[in-house]
């Protein structure tokens, strides 16, 4: 497909390696936002001796104060950060938005109703008040592990 409609870009060295340039920093994002929030909350959504990966505890602290999906919205970029390391226009282009939205639509319909009869009115006040994503930059930073400069904060 990619040959056929983006001839000129797929047989283009400099498209793969500007692709490249932003892929691999990207996947190094994803992965470092999963690992970081997968701890957080498998460090304080638990209480008790549960199997692994589930949670009994509503978190909306420390990067969960500022969105309520911190770890998909990590992974929302994973598809992305594959399309552009291949350096596939039509991958970067129409399939990572339409995994991307297949995501949002997936936390959306099925594990926030999920959540909800789990946590009841919690989470229902939780998520009032929490954005399931955001791109302040603090927020952005909480991801990674880190803090602003205090120059920045605001």
């Amino acid at each position: 497909m990619d040959y056929k409609l983006f001839r000129v870009l797929i047989t283009n060295p400099y498209f793969h390696l500007l692709t490249l340039v932003f892929g691999v920093p990207l996947l190094y994002f994803v992965l470092l936002v999963s690992r970081n929030t997968g701890r957080f909350l498998a460090r304080m959504g638990r209480v008790g001796d549960l199997p692994h990966m589930d949670t009994n505890r509503l978190v909306t602290h420390g990067v969960y104060s500022c969105m309520r999906h911190p770890m998909h919205f990590g992974l929302l970029f994973f598809p992305l950060s594959v399309a552009l390391i291949i350096g596939s226009p039509f991958f970067i282009l129409i399939v990572s938005p339409l995994e991307m939205l297949f995501m949002i639509l997936m936390i959306k319909f099925f594990e926030e109703p999920e959540v909800i009869k789990k946590f009841g009115k919690e989470y229902i006040n939780y998520k009032s008040k929490v954005p399931m994503f955001n791109l302040h930059l603090s927020c952005i930073y909480r991801l990674i592990g880190k803090t602003l400069p205090p120059n920045d904060k605001k």
